[in-house]
């Protein structure tokens, strides 16, 4: 059973063009046949996170994932910061959340108790397992708001993660550091979870 997890949203950084998956990484497939988007989407909406958005490339076709509201990037090739400016602006607009999970799409291995945990923690929060750090990321709504007013100038979540006062999360779980940034990686992270259960 999910936790409720009231006053948080989520948003999946979901723009890139995914060179080395011959295609952006949001359509990338599961071995069940699902997209690493829904896949990601999935885990966010079943730990109740409100509202739950992604940036997704300019071009592409109609999400149509239920809960699920789709941030067209205004041109191809946005860099991650400027996937996470343009996501967070959105995301601003609706008042009901004091803070936000981040998760990049390439890790879509994250579990919903991951999640759980840091939607019930406070502040800004990194995720690690076992000494790394890995994503997603809990972002407090002040320093979503600095990000948007181009108070943190990037180039990379990293240095948004050092314009504020974070806390590390030691988590047990391997998604949080499996970065399926090629079909390689997929398999290879399959094989460790499967050799871990």
């Amino acid at each position: 059973m999910a936790m409720l997890s009231e006053g948080v949203a989520g948003l999946i950084l979901a723009g890139g063009e995914g060179r080395r998956w011959g295609g952006p990484k949001a359509f990338a497939k599961m071995p069940d046949g699902s997209t690493f988007l829904v896949a990601c989407a999935r885990t966010l909406l079943a730990a109740n996170l409100r509202p739950v958005a992604a940036t997704i490339p300019p071009d592409c076709a109609e999400i149509g994932i239920r809960g699920l509201e789709a941030i067209r990037l205004p041109i191809a090739g946005l860099d991650m910061f400027a996937s996470l400016r343009c996501g967070l602006q959105r995301l601003a607009a609706d008042m009901t959340w004091d803070a936000v999970v981040v998760l990049p799409v390439d890790h879509p291995l994250v579990t919903n108790e991951t999640i759980n945990l840091l939607a019930a923690s406070s502040g800004i929060v990194i995720p690690n397992h076992r000494g790394k750090r890995g994503h997603p990321v809990r972002l407090t709504r002040e320093l979503a708001e600095t990000v948007i007013a181009g108070e943190v100038p990037g180039p990379t979540l990293r240095d948004v993660l050092k314009a504020g006062t974070f806390a590390d999360l030691e988590i047990d779980d391997p998604g949080v550091i499996t970065n399926c940034n090629t079909p390689e990686a997929l398999k290879s992270a399959l094989r460790r979870r499967a050799g871990r259960s």
